[in-house]
């Protein structure tokens, strides 16, 4: 099912391509596979081994589902169901929901190859397939901003890919060879080498900018406000989590573990993330942008957690990636929702739109209360899971920076409620209607994900989050 999961997607571009497909198969193609992807994870044979045959003489694709797989996997699922509905709701059946189709599946083949992968030459050629789709979905709208930002999500990715390759070639020179398991042995033997540690930054510092976390950041928000709404619930609710954060927490815990200094440039990486993306997002008048700041933030303490160096640590990130996929792709639809229904994204010129759009409203706040980690909602327990693990790393001071600037992302969430949905009615809003089907099915599909997986995070907990980090 593993390796499924990689060529299948790729397969169902071939043949949608051989003859050209209308937009609206591709569409539902692409809706089937998400929702046969999201199945898969239940399959008993999920966890199986699959190995595909050796390529070449030194690359082979060896692939492998583990309990982190299948939370990456869900997560992935989620987002892009909900995004291709999304997506339908602005681009109809055209030629771009086709090539809209095509490329998330790509995408898709991207995501499941490093969630699957234990080499790092074959992480490293599906974190690019991922590059090359999103850079592509971005400027499909092909307008002077979704160039603008297409071109400038291209070329500092260019940068991280230069960084990483060469880092790769390092760690081929030094371990004889690019599989986990060799540059685990290889980390043993010379973590003290100049040249490995040369490798390890320059792969760690092209994930955090792919990631886009501080201070690689400057990318993430215009690529976010500039793609189309569809694209933006896609990237911000799995792409960059997938090809930044995941993939640091593979490379550390699973190949060259925690020493002190990669714990303190984790710690100060995501402290500052968490910051700096609340900050800036309190100052945000464009809603996409300042969800894409909140999103720097929240990854942060992704970061955050990882820097703890423990299982407990991995589990908490894990458990937040989960969540923040959930009620950031809501956010992102509802921002959708609200520029389909008013033609517009400034927050400044609404007011009183919750009267007129009572199910985006509802869905907001919801997703709100979750990213800023209020009870019982599922945003609320990945947040205690962070400061639980950093404070049992004795790292209280963290913890505490972790609780504070919660009140950061209240501050900006409360401050867009009161300007967007609450007080009084806005004259540009008063002929406003609620969003079609297309918005609201995937608002109360994530609303329920995220009340649910809140009230029974036990269960989530004890079956998904913590198997994905080697916790019984």
């Amino acid at each position: 099912m593993t390796v499924s999961l990689i060529f299948i997607p790729v397969l169902l571009v071939i043949v949608l391509n051989i003859p050209k497909v209308s937009g609206k198969t591709a569409y539902y193609f692409a809706l089937a596979f998400f929702v046969l992807q999201l199945a898969a994870v239940f399959f008993p044979e999920f966890g199986s081994v699959q190995l595909a045959a050796i390529i070449g003489r030194f690359f082979r694709l060896n692939v492998y589902a583990d309990g982190i797989s299948k939370v990456m996997i869900l997560s992935a699922s989620i987002a892009a169901f909900v995004s291709l509905m999304t997506s339908k709701a602005f681009i109809k059946y055209d030629s771009r929901l086709f090539s809209l189709s095509n490329l998330m599946l790509l995408a898709a083949a991207g995501i499941n190859g490093i969630v699957f992968a234990r080499d790092i030459f074959t992480v490293y050629v599906f974190v690019e397939v991922i590059a090359a789709a999103s850079y592509i979905m971005i400027a499909l709208d092909k307008t002077e901003n979704s160039l603008e930002g297409g071109f400038k999500y291209l070329m500092v990715s260019s940068v991280a890919t230069v960084m990483m390759l060469f880092a790769v070639a390092l760690f081929f020179l030094i371990a004889g060879g690019t599989g986990f398991e060799d540059i685990s042995v290889a980390a043993k033997n010379f973590g003290g080498n100049t040249v490995f540690l040369l490798a390890i930054m320059l792969f760690m510092s092209g994930l955090l900018i792919k990631g886009g976390l501080v201070p690689f950041h400057a990318w993430l928000p215009g690529a976010y406000g500039a793609a189309p709404a569809g694209v933006s619930v896609f990237l911000g609710g799995i792409v960059t989590k997938t090809t930044g954060v995941f993939t640091l927490i593979r490379f550390f815990y699973s190949i060259t573990g925690f020493n002190e200094n990669i714990k303190t440039v984790l710690l100060i990486t995501g402290s500052l993330s968490i910051i700096i993306g609340a900050l800036a997002a309190i100052t945000q008048k464009d809603f996409k942008k300042m969800l894409a700041y909140s999103s720097i933030s929240q990854m942060g303490y992704m970061v955050l957690a990882l820097g703890s160096g423990t299982a407990l640590g991995v589990a908490a990130a894990v458990f937040h990636i989960f969540n923040h996929a959930v009620f950031k792709s809501l956010l992102f639809v509802n921002a959708a929702a609200v520029e389909k229904q008013t033609g517009r994204l400034d927050v400044d010129s609404f007011g009183g739109l919750g009267y007129r759009m009572p199910v985006t409203s509802a869905a907001t706040a919801i997703a709100f209360l979750s990213t800023a980690g209020i009870p019982p909602l599922s945003g609320f327990w990945s947040k205690l899971f962070i400061i639980l693990a950093l404070w049992s790393a004795g790292l209280v001071g963290y913890a505490f920076l972790a609780i504070a600037a919660s009140v950061l992302t209240m501050a900006y969430f409360l401050n867009l409620e009161k300007k967007v949905f609450f007080g009084e009615m806005s004259a540009n809003v008063e002929n406003v209607k609620e969003a079609p089907l297309s918005f609201t099915v995937p608002q109360i599909i994530l609303c329920a994900v995220t009340v649910v997986s809140g009230l029974g995070f036990f269960y989530v907990v004890k079956f998904l989050i913590f198997p994905s980090a080697g916790i019984i």
